[in-house]
């Protein structure tokens, strides 16, 4: 036993001995840079720098080319003998036109972003650590190239290339977390994740479905949070950080903390939020269509309509939230990674406003209509092998189960019958992806999926007179959704400067619900669906040298029908009722882009994107009828019955344009603009402009950076929609629209004016501050049943360590 324990300790020793760390900093500021990678293709390696900006690179040794890269850094190109002349420390030079940024959410394998024929913008930390974003949505935003939607201020629905709700798809750590549930009204599902324990957010614009199946037609949301850091040396690696902040338009207090403890083999990372957010007060210069003069307050046992003395705050719409999480990571070895990852957010109950501004007989519909909490927990355990066999260099395994629980509030003005309609998801998802180059000039990418939602959902109506309860109407059927998925993806060198990839996707998909027709009389009572869906893509990126890529890509994407499209019972809208159809298939879009991105000399960068997408059977909402009756009685009202169907092709285009010149003294500029237009079939034959291709919209940033100082100061902005040009669902929505000259509902332009600065108070203290909307415009962004912050001081402080 003493001699195998010697045995180890001369091995531990050798180890170390022949270990080799290198250390990178930012040339300015010397802060050490974290998550930078390093890639080496001959021996084949591959490894991230730790929060102390080191990584261990003995497994480069005698490499002739390590390409070592991070977002807004010159991409540098080092032999191994190189960095051993340099004593293994380098800088990086800050750069804001860098074309070779790596990322993952192509192909879920580390590509870079030149090489991609798909469009991809990434949002990192340190531009999160300035802007101060309130919610995950907020975070989307922040790129400048997402639109987000908001009914209630706890919400939060993009919208990318005229898509939104369960037509783009979200990812955590590479676990799907789109549901059956997810609808094609406005969701709020994104608020669930910290910004704070996001390490760094991936926006794929345009189909995904190859690598992701169902739901990815119009963009693929690819969050990455914290990944547990390990030690370099025998001393254990212990970092973190705490952050509070007080934001003024809508009285936040947030408090924020996380820690990595790493040694040699195991490392771990823990993170907790608590977000606390007050009444949100809008602008004092816009539409008084947005002032909110009343809200309803329940005395005396009756709902009284009371003067609100500052119309410019929006009651109710106040909540908190707080998120948990927890990972662990194992690596015995150089071949094996594992890491186990708990995730936890819980909000309040909290208003949907857009619904308390809704009118009937000149009183207020609603004397309630809140969301009860949300909740989102996910288990996931990833491992990561680096084989080098004959199936695979690298092999992935995501395993994950995940608990969604939503419910609805809702109580007529002064009726005592409260309505509660609960939902839970139980979510099981399984993944393999395989990556395997068989040659100097091809990788191959495979892989297979299967994926479990089990809904309940459940209906209880109270007398809130009497206290008594009942069983009433569930909002969905008890329903079971399943999805089984098998992808092949390959990239070819075909010269030095031209690279081409295509893959293939086939999806059956299976959906089980059973209907109760205790509260409907529907003339069914369980819905099956088992149908397939074949997609695909092609696409070339060409370099003609290293100041221009060229890409085209053609992509295919579907969608499968799920318990929302199928089985829903709910209120559209005013006196028109939606009713579940078991009849459905899936939709499809079928996508050209074409892009372009060109350096000019050393300092300017301009990107150009323009795409087409066309949507075939498009699951719509129309006119249905229930046993022969194209009106029933709902909610006391007499309502038209409409239901989900594959009624109408859709065609929707647009471009992007995007410009990073980096100017004298520090300054550097930047511009994102984009446009996008949609038109769809209605019931008539007739075309309506698409509810989810926003007016066009655009971000223009004026940046200075020097030493321990970071500032910008930007606008954003975002066109007028006239009534002529709203969605025909749209018009009559009175209640969260501006009114133009003639008493019509239209969608306003607007514009804000903000600044934001972040200072490094020696090497563990910083402070940011911003003022958002300078000019405390008063304005709600299109489709927004809330409207947004007028002006808006933010405070922060952090404490790294």
């Amino acid at each position: 036993m003493k001699k195998i324990f010697l045995l180890w300790l001369f091995l531990g020793m050798l180890h170390t001995a022949f270990s080799q760390t290198i250390t990178v900093r930012d040339k300015e500021s010397g802060e050490p840079l974290q998550q930078v990678t390093l890639i080496s293709h001959d021996p084949r390696a591959f490894t991230t720098t730790n929060s102390k900006g080191q990584a261990d690179i003995t497994a480069f040794r005698g490499s002739q080319n390590i390409e070592i890269r991070t977002l807004g850094h010159k991409t540098l190109y080092r032999s191994y003998r190189e960095l051993q002349l340099e004593g293994f420390k380098i800088q990086m030079d800050p750069s804001v036109v860098n074309m070779d940024e790596l990322v993952i959410s192509a192909t879920r394998w580390s590509q870079a972003s030149s090489d991609v024929p798909a469009r991809i913008t990434t949002i990192t930390r340190r531009e999160v650590s300035l802007q101060n974003p309130q919610t995950a949505a907020d975070l989307l935003e922040v790129s400048g190239q997402v639109f987000v939607q908001k009914s209630q201020q706890g919400g939060g629905s993009p919208m990318i290339r005229g898509f939104a709700t369960n037509r783009l798809l979200y990812t955590v750590d590479g676990v799907r977390m789109n549901t059956a549930i997810f609808r094609g009204g406005n969701i709020q599902n994104v608020i669930s994740l910290d910004p704070f324990a996001i390490e760094k957010t991936e926006v794929l614009f345009g189909p995904g479905s190859v690598i992701y199946g169902s739901d990815a037609l119009g963009g693929v949301m690819s969050f990455k949070t914290l990944v547990p850091g390990f030690s370099l040396d025998d001393k254990p690696l212990v970092s973190g950080k705490g952050v509070i902040r007080y934001a003024s338009a809508n009285n936040e207090k947030t408090a924020h903390f996380d820690a990595n403890v790493g040694w040699k083999k195991w490392a771990m990372v823990t993170s907790i939020s608590s977000n606390d957010y007050g009444n949100l007060k809008m602008g004092s210069h816009g539409p008084d269509d947005y002032l909110k003069p009343y809200y309803v307050m329940r005395i005396d046992s009756l709902d009284q309509v009371v003067e609100n003395k500052n119309p410019k705050v929006q009651k109710p719409s106040g909540y908190s939230q707080i998120n948990m999480m927890q990972k662990v990571r194992f690596s015995p070895n150089e071949e094996w990674d594992f890491q186990y990852g708990f995730h936890y957010s819980e909000t309040s109950e909290y208003g949907r406003y857009d619904r308390h501004l809704r009118m009937r007989d000149g009183h207020p519909r609603y004397g309630e209509w809140s969301y009860g909490p949300q909740k989102w927990m996910m288990n996931n355990l990833s491992i990561l092998h680096r084989g080098n066999n004959r199936l695979y260099d690298r092999l992935s395994i995501r395993l994950a189960q995940q608990y969604f629980e939503e419910s609805r509030i809702s109580r007529n003005f002064n009726s005592p019958n409260r309505e509660t309609r609960l939902e839970e998801v139980d979510a099981y998802s399984a993944n393999f992806d395989f990556n395997k180059s068989t040659s100097d000039r091809n990788t191959l990418m495979y892989g297979v999926e299967y994926v479990l939602n089990e809904v309940t959902s459940s209906g209880t109506d109270e007398n809130i007179n009497t206290g008594k309860t009942q069983p009433g109407p569930a909002r969905y059927p008890q329903s079971n959704w399943a999805s089984y998925g098998v992808y092949v993806s390959n990239q070819l060198e075909l010269s030095k400067k031209t690279q081409l990839q295509a893959g293939a996707r086939y999806n059956q998909f299976v959906l089980d619900a059973d209907f109760d027709t205790t509260f409907y009389p529907f003339p069914f009572t369980e819905a099956r669906l088992n149908k397939g869906a074949l997609t695909g893509n092609i696409g070339l990126t060409h370099r003609p040298d290293r100041s221009w890529v060229l890409k085209m890509n053609v992509s295919t994407a579907f969608r499968s029908p799920n318990v929302d499209d199928v089985g829903k019972v709910f209120d559209s809208e005013p006196g028109a009722v939606v009713v579940p159809n078991p009849d459905l298939k899936a939709e499809y879009s079928y996508n050209l882009d074409l892009g372009m991105a060109k350096i000019i000399g050393e300092n300017v960068r301009f990107d150009l994107n323009a795409y087409y997408t066309v949507l075939d059977h498009a699951l719509v909402r129309r006119e249905y009828t229930l046993n022969g009756m194209d009106s029933i009685m709902y909610d006391g009202v007499m309502s038209r019955v409409q239901a989900i169907q594959n009624a109408a092709v859709a065609h929707i285009y647009g471009f992007w344009a995007g410009l990073e010149f980096k100017l004298p003294a520090g300054f550097e500029f930047s511009s994102d603009f984009n446009y996008q237009k949609g038109t769809e079939e209605l019931d008539d034959g007739t075309k309506s402009p698409t509810r989810h291709a926003p007016p066009w919209f655009g971000v223009s940033r004026l940046k200075y950076r020097t030493g321990k100082l970071n500032m910008q100061f930007y606008a954003q902005y975002s066109g007028e929609r006239k009534h002529e040009d709203m969605p025909e669902e749209e018009k009559g929505k009175t209640e969260i629209y501006a009114k133009d000259a003639n008493g019509n509902t239209y969608s306003p332009s607007w514009y804000t004016i903000n600044f934001k600065a972040m200072y490094q108070l020696g090497e563990m203290f910083a402070i940011s501050a911003g003022l958002e909307n300078l000019t405390d415009q008063r304005y709600r962004p299109y489709s927004s049943g809330i409207s947004a912050p007028g002006r808006n001081f933010i405070i922060s402080m952090q404490m790294r360590f």
